[in-house]
């Protein structure tokens, strides 16, 4: 490839594979597939079907292994010829040519738009749940979606959980100004800047709170009101408040009921729809709140994978200026049309570019997303096992382990990039609250990619995951499936895709629990099974809300995902 067809980066086409084999018709690693091919269509018909379809299936991963190193060889390939199509444009006069002018402009702008999107992640995040949201139930702070019937696969937001109630809405406080949160007895919930960091809030006895509200706030789960002030506040601040200043005008509020009986959910939306949310100097009832219900409604809230992302940043930038960076990501920003106040409305060539490093960045933020080491860091919980957290090495003195809630390292203050992308581009929101690691508070998350072997798990197989007995969880826990292509809840054709404590698995006789994920529903397991779909790869979480000591200490010990037959 040559000349401009390798301005935007390394995206291999199905039909530059074509032609790359047809050019290779010799190549063992063809021949050697066609063979595998050819083998699956010639099985003998008289093979019992059960030993037929194992050796078509062995045939057939035979056949996949060979043409994916075909594939690498040629995407290798292909990347070389790009860098050094890069590192040799035609220089004429020891200047660059006209042609070399614009293929590393075209570069240049496809390079600081993909990093910019890997950087502003976390916003680009935050904007994906507000677009969706809004477009789905209405804008405005009296505006809180609450899935009232908890959160199934139709909504698509990175790793939701189904075994709570949600409630989410978004906050202008530049637009509205300081705004009052009055919170009932009971509820869980977190007051987060666009970035997604926990929102200082009051120090009480010596504690600094950090984003909490409610259970784990500085009100202790007995309610009270909340007052969250713009960047560079100035004016009096009014007594009777717990008092949180943003660094930011845009502000997410996500919020959590918790219910003891999945068939009764109403007493945990009651308690969502006692939320008030207003400006101050105003009245709660000024601007009525609503309460759309989100169960079963079809938004999508996943952060945008487009070129439509860099139009939500413009927007976000137009709202926040000096409040969203410092000079250096303004300028980089700026370097690809977004600067405060101007328009941006980029011709069609230069959005091409903008939309291919968009989906390019995406796809880099998946595979940092799916790494059990970042940044030289392991992030397994347990060495010999393969479930993941990024704050695996955090400690009850030091919760958040090598990581602040801002992603900067405690060693060194730089930020964490990559920690940050990973966990951006399957999750959000973070507090002290959430990952306490004081005994019955707090919650345990612990994530699985790949099963025991180290394979990523596919909804073509069949697995157990057996949990020992006592499970160390004082609430409750529960084991959920999301999409590996996107994060969400997998659509695997069950209600919810989770599985946990108040569902009441059958225990085997030792007291520990065996789980089944797989598309077959294996004989007899039921009421311990999880479908998954053929074709279509996954990951798990296990969450255990109010921890015990046994799994603090990591006495307990759940299993690996283990392939079965």
């Amino acid at each position: 490839m040559k000349g401009n067809a390798i301005a935007y980066g390394p995206i291999l086409h199905d039909r530059t594979l074509l032609e790359e084999g047809g050019r290779r018709k010799n190549h063992p690693l063809l021949r050697e597939a066609s063979i595998a091919f050819a083998g699956i269509a010639s099985v003998p018909c008289g093979v019992r079907s059960a030993s037929r379809a194992r050796v078509k299936l062995a045939l057939g991963v035979t056949a996949s292994v060979l043409w994916a190193n075909i594939a690498f060889a040629t995407f290798a390939r292909a990347q070389s010829d790009r860098y050094d199509a890069l590192a040799n444009s035609e220089m004429i006069e020891n200047r660059p040519s006209l042609q070399t002018a614009k293929l590393l402009k075209d570069e240049l702008l496809f390079q600081r738009a993909t990093q910019t999107y890997l950087w502003a992640l976390p916003l680009i995040n935050t904007l994906g749940m507000k677009y969706g949201s809004e477009k789905a139930f209405g804008a405005g702070y009296n505006i809180l979606p609450v899935w009232k019937e908890r959160l199934d696969a139709k909504t698509l937001v990175t790793t939701p959980n189904s075994d709570v109630i949600y409630a989410m809405t978004y906050l202008d406080l530049g637009k509205d100004g300081p705004m009052v949160f009055e919170a009932p007895p009971g509820l869980q919930g977190i007051l987060l800047d666009v970035w997604q960091r926990p929102i200082p809030g009051p120090i009480i006895g010596g504690h600094p709170f950090y984003g909490d509200v409610g259970l784990p706030g500085p009100d202790g789960g007995k309610g009270g009101k909340f007052l969250i002030l713009p960047p560079g506040n100035v004016k009096a601040v009014p007594e009777g408040y717990f008092v949180y200043r943003s660094g930011t005008n845009n502000v997410f509020v996500f919020l959590r009921s918790f219910y003891d009986d999945p068939a009764d959910l109403k007493p945990a939306v009651s308690l969502m729809e006692s939320v008030k949310i207003y400006p101050l100097g105003t009245r709660p009832g000024d601007k009525p709140m609503q309460y759309p219900d989100g169960s079963g409604v079809a938004a999508n809230m996943l952060p945008s994978g487009d070129a439509s992302a860099f139009d939500q940043l413009k927007s976000l930038v137009d709202s926040e200026g000096e409040n969203l960076a410092g000079s250096d990501w303004l300028g980089v920003l700026a370097s690809i049309g977004i600067v405060k106040g101007q328009p941006f409305s980029p011709g069609p060539a230069t959005r091409a570019i903008l939309d291919r490093a968009a989906r390019t960045a995406y796809k880099m933020s998946r595979v940092i997303g799916f790494e059990e080491a970042v940044g030289g860091r392991s992030y397994r919980v347990y060495p010999d096992r393969h479930w993941v957290n990024p704050i695996a090495d955090g400690t009850p003195a030091n919760p958040g382990g090598a990581l602040d809630m801002a992603w900067r390292r405690a060693a060194g203050g730089y930020l964490d990039i990559d920690a940050r992308i990973w966990f951006f581009t399957d999750y959000y929101s973070i507090s002290p609250g959430m990952i306490s690691q004081i005994p019955g508070k707090g919650a345990q998350y612990m994530v699985a990619f790949s099963d025991g072997a180290g394979a990523p798990l596919t909804g073509s197989a069949s697995y157990r995951l057996r949990l020992p007995p006592n499970i160390p969880a004082t609430n409750f826990w529960s084991l959920t499936l999301y999409e590996a292509e996107n994060a969400s809840g997998l659509a695997n054709g069950q209600r919810f895709p989770s599985l946990g404590s108040r569902d009441k698995p059958v225990q085997n006789a030792d007291g520990s629990t065996d789980l089944y994920l797989g598309p077959a529903t294996p004989v007899g397991k039921r009421g311990n099974w999880l479908a998954t779909v053929p074709g279509r790869g996954y990951f798990v979480i296990l969450r255990l809300y109010g921890p015990t000591q046994a799994a603090i200490d990591k006495s307990w010990k759940p299993g690996d995902i283990e392939k079965v037959d």
